[in-house]
């Protein structure tokens, strides 16, 4: 696991910064500390290592992991979003904007885009 957990965290730190640069080109405000690196590492860090985990979990104790996964996967994502659109709500950080928002968002599907495929071959479901 620990081996799936350093390749999609890698990757995905990589995807996220393209996100966060992305996102400050288009306009987004460098005091926006959600796409400091020093924010979105971690969290990327605590994302794919709690995938890792779930993901270990289901595939030794479901008895379809893959019919779990199919619905689990995009439920979790789904629900990681409601902390950025509380944040787009509230405004509770700095400089907060829509377009901000757009690409915290975007880093969660940029997690979700690596981590799957790197479990499933790390990780696979038949093991």
């Amino acid at each position: 696991m620990a081996l799936a957990v350093v390749v999609a965290t890698a990757a995905a730190g990589i995807g996220n910064t393209v996100v966060s640069l992305i996102a400050r080109a288009a306009g987004v405000s460098d005091d926006f500390p959600p796409l400091w690196p020093s924010a979105y590492l971690p969290s990327t860090l605590i994302g794919v290592l709690a995938g890792a985990v779930g993901w270990h979990i289901v595939r030794r104790r479901a008895g379809d992991p893959a019919a779990v996964l199919r619905w689990l996967v995009p439920t979790v994502v789904a629900v990681s979003l409601i902390p950025d659109i509380a944040t787009g709500i509230t405004g509770n950080q700095p400089a907060t904007s829509w377009g901000g928002v757009a690409a915290l968002m975007s880093m969660h599907l940029v997690v979700a885009a690596v981590a799957v495929p790197v479990y499933r071959r790390f990780l696979p479901l038949n093991a």
